[in-house]
């Protein structure tokens, strides 16, 4: 498997401007997968991924957290909090000051971890250095794709765990019923709206998805940092940090 990313043709009408992702035609970055890529039945510990209908101490919790998630996230919370957080002026730290801070938190939308985030950022990048040891973009893409969860912590304003973690999704269109307990979508203020709440909603079909506005989080925040510090990160890597939240069955 090769991940190609492309860069899409806008077109006119779109009523507005989202950050592009600068593509490149250069090939000399995608990552090549000779022998494709299977998905385990269950992880290290033998446990399934991502069953929220599984009995666990974490079942309820999970739930509760994607309600609040579900009924916050409308559109016009993400572009506040795109433009509240786009200027980048909370915080100057580096890579590791900000894995560190991550020690004092537990994703509460992950049904299958309880870990620290910092353990999971270093699993992450060792089982890719495993698998692909010569992919060095990929290990440091590994270890940073969850480092916008620092919102959590008070230095970069204290965000609730529902305005940073759980599943991404878009937003400013209609909600699609394969999120996971969609049913909450119900009482988001997006969903009663007449333009919101249509399938295509401000969008024009086919504008491509560097286009669509997704639910604010970490995944959106670490895109924003790595792209307004001139990384030079291919855009591969970029694209996983900006999506890797982003699940559809």
């Amino acid at each position: 498997m090769t991940i190609l990313i492309e860069q899409p043709q806008v077109p006119t009408g779109i009523d507005h401007q989202v950050d592009d992702i600068h593509m490149k035609n250069d090939t000399s970055n995608e990552l090549v997968l000779d022998g494709g890529f299977l998905m385990p039945e269950s992880n290290a510990f033998g446990q399934t991924f991502r069953d929220y209908d599984a009995e666990s101490e974490r079942k309820d919790s999970v739930e509760e957290f994607y309600r609040m998630q579900h009924i916050n996230q409308s559109y016009d919370f993400v572009k506040t909090m795109r433009e509240k957080y786009g200027k980048l002026d909370r915080v100057e730290m580096s890579i590791w000051e900000c894995c560190e801070l991550l020690n004092e938190f537990v994703d509460e939308s992950d049904p299958d971890l309880d870990e620290p985030q910092i353990e999971h950022l270093l699993q992450t990048a060792e089982a890719i250095r495993r698998d692909y040891p010569d992919e060095d973009w990929l290990h440091l893409t590994g270890l940073i794709h969850d480092l916008g969860k620092v919102l959590l912590h008070e230095k970069f304003g204290g965000l609730p765990q529902w305005a940073v973690v759980g599943d991404t999704f878009p937003v400013g269109c209609a909600f699609d019923e394969s999120n996971i307990h969609f049913k909450y979508f119900k009482d988001n203020e997006d969903y009663s709206n007449s333009t919101y709440s249509s399938k295509n909603g401000i969008y024009t079909e086919g504008c491509g998805l560097n286009n669509v506005m997704m639910s604010w989080g970490h995944d959106d925040y670490m895109y924003l940092v790595a792209k307004e510090n001139k990384t030079t990160l291919p855009s591969a890597a970029l694209f996983i940090i900006r999506y890797h939240s982003f699940y559809r069955k």
